[in-house]
């Protein structure tokens, strides 16, 4: 199947062979549009709200990209982890975070999910197992590869073998036990199980290129991490394109020199990024090694809200753009019989009377005291009033 790239892009190989996605249950697909309706409704009006300066620092949309998001994150188990990067508001709202705590986040206001200290970039909500929002490019990869460990000692202190832990001898190259197929855990591998928690981080094109993916990737293969590493290939780092910042622009082979296998979904269709992504947590949660997807992509918008995209054309948008992911499913939906045209435009309207609700509450929520300055950050200055993250000690 082609990715459909527009014409003057480099021709990029075909799609693994495989059956088509089938479309879900239609109240399942009508829940799954529903879901991308709300991101890209948010998207547009946290644009709004950011030009009204009613948002501060950065503002990175993920408008166009909804498929990737919401397909991706529909895979997940609620056990699951998902870690992303600072492009996060719509996986938040994938996750299941209310759209009224994500909009105060983005006002700063103090009854946002991260308690208007984050912003932005970072977003975070361990109710549902979303561990963020990360301002730093790549700077996230290790963190999941953290949450993959403890999950993988968690599970071999239950089957009461070897964790992880004996991986800090260099005789010993990770917890072969606990990642054999043929020892499943606490209630089988392939089933709900205490502790068979699969990590799904995302992370851009551009965050390829950094140390923390070679990194990372060398461990959690070395160590056979339960971890999905998902590339979002939205063809730009930033302003450059992804022919001129890496030498590989097939994505999902990066990480076989380092013992990572790679899959390929396309981005755009919703259809198909769960199919790859369930295929791929399925792998990862039964065989315990780590597996790198690369979702191909684009984003509609620029790289920030202060972007001013001359780095490409409008007609390459345009281009893009004819492939937009929330048409092309919700006429499918309606080819298919899963959707009327009453329903559609009732999906559309819900999702704008969510946004304005949100917009209401981040209004009317109050900034942060100064007081909370100090709070959930490390505090070793004594001089300084406040307190270590997790601990009623009170410093100075």
């Amino acid at each position: 199947m082609s990715l459909g790239r527009p014409n003057g892009w480099a021709s990029e190989p075909a799609l693994p062979a495989g059956a088509a996605a089938a479309l879900p249950a239609p109240e399942t697909a009508r829940e799954w549009l529903a879901a991308m309706v709300l991101i890209r409704r948010f998207e547009e009006r946290a644009g709004e709200m950011y030009a009204r300066a009613k948002i501060g620092g950065f503002l990175h949309l993920s408008i166009g990209e909804e498929a990737t998001i919401v397909g991706s994150e529909r895979a997940l188990r609620d056990s699951d982890y998902l870690v992303s990067t600072y492009r996060s508001h719509g996986d938040a709202l994938a996750r299941g975070t209310p759209p009224e705590r994500v909009m105060a986040e983005l006002f700063g206001k103090r009854d946002g999910c991260s308690k208007g200290h984050g912003g932005s970039m970072h977003m975070f909500d361990a109710e549902r197992r979303f561990m963020g929002g990360y301002g730093i490019v790549g700077g996230n990869l290790p963190i999941a590869a953290g949450i993959a460990l403890a999950c993988d000692q968690r599970r071999g202190a239950d089957a009461d073998e070897p964790g992880p832990a004996n991986a800090s001898s260099p005789s010993e190259p990770g917890p072969a036990n606990a990642s054999s197929p043929s020892k499943p855990g606490p209630a089988g591998a392939s089933g709900e199980g205490a502790h068979d928690e699969v990590t799904l981080c995302t992370f851009g094109d551009g965050a390829s290129n950094q140390g923390t993916f070679g990194e990372t990737l060398n461990l959690a293969a070395l160590w056979r991490l339960p971890v999905v590493f998902m590339v979002v290939n939205n063809q730009f780092g930033m302003g450059t394109s992804l022919s001129r910042h890496s030498a590989v622009t097939d994505l999902q082979r990066k990480g076989e020199s380092l013992g990572v296998p790679g899959m390929r979904c396309d981005g755009m269709d919703i259809l198909d990024t769960h199919r790859v992504v369930s295929e791929a947590l399925e792998r990862v949660r039964e065989e315990r090694r780590p597996l790198l997807i690369e979702a191909v992509t684009y984003r509609f918008r620029g790289h920030s809200m202060a972007d001013p995209e001359d780095y490409r054309s409008k007609e390459e948008v345009a281009q893009w753009r004819e492939r937009d992911p929330i048409p092309a499913f919700s006429d499918l939906l309606e080819r298919e019989g899963a959707l009327t045209k009453e329903q559609r435009e009732q999906i559309d309207l819900d999702a704008v009377r969510q946004v304005d609700a949100a917009v209401e509450f981040a209004e009317s929520s109050p900034f942060p005291d100064p007081d909370m300055l100090y709070e959930d950050v490390y505090v070793v200055d004594e001089q300084v009033h406040g307190h270590y993250h997790g601990s009623p000690q009170v410093v100075g």
